[in-house]
């Protein structure tokens, strides 16, 4: 079935389909342009997806970067309750492959506390890349969020709880075309 969503769980649509190729499809474009010199000095550019949330984007974003790129997966674990980051990390699943001296551009979902991020960066920064940079899908409009740089964003987005597109609530929506904003009373049990 085409056109937007329906199920009971979901509030709204925040971006359809159509807004998140869109976006996608520029992103890809600016990062193609800003590597293309890198490519042609035989440096190496590595996408890094953070599972299980960046999957959808991973898998659109990659089509989209029309330079050679490789590209790995971490899996992460840090949210203690579901719907607030606890500040711990645990790595999951670790990269396949070294990235010493190669460009890498973490591909995240969203930018929530930004607690999770800030680990994972500084963890692959300390295993010797060229470069270290951030491309997310979203970014949530918070003020106590970490201060990190996030160079290519898709978009800035309130503060609700999204799903569809890779995210999820207790692993169910991520198959969702479009981002949502589920309803509260879904998830009201774990505030």
């Amino acid at each position: 079935m085409h056109g937007p969503t329906r199920h009971d769980d979901i509030e709204s649509i925040l971006y359809t389909e159509e807004q998140i190729a869109a976006r996608v499809n520029e992103l890809g474009a600016q990062i193609a342009a800003d590597y293309a010199d890198a490519i042609e000095r035989g440096e190496e550019v590595v996408l890094v997806g953070l599972l299980k949330g960046s999957v959808m984007f991973m898998a659109d974003l990659s089509r989209a970067v029309k330079i050679p790129v490789r590209m790995d997966y971490m899996a992460v674990s840090s949210y203690g309750n579901g719907v607030k980051s606890s500040g711990m990390v645990r790595v999951l699943k670790d990269l396949s492959d070294d990235i010493a001296g190669c460009h890498v551009l973490i591909v995240e979902d969203i930018i929530d506390s930004g607690l999770t991020l800030k680990y994972i960066q500084k963890n692959l920064l300390s295993r010797g890349p060229r470069s270290v940079e951030i491309v997310s899908l979203l970014r949530k409009d918070i003020s106590d969020q970490a201060d990190i740089a996030c160079r290519y964003l898709g978009f800035v987005c309130p503060d609700e709880f999204l799903v569809g597109y890779g995210l999820d609530y207790a692993e169910r929506y991520r198959n969702l075309a479009e981002v949502c904003v589920l309803k509260p009373e879904v998830y009201a049990s774990l505030l």
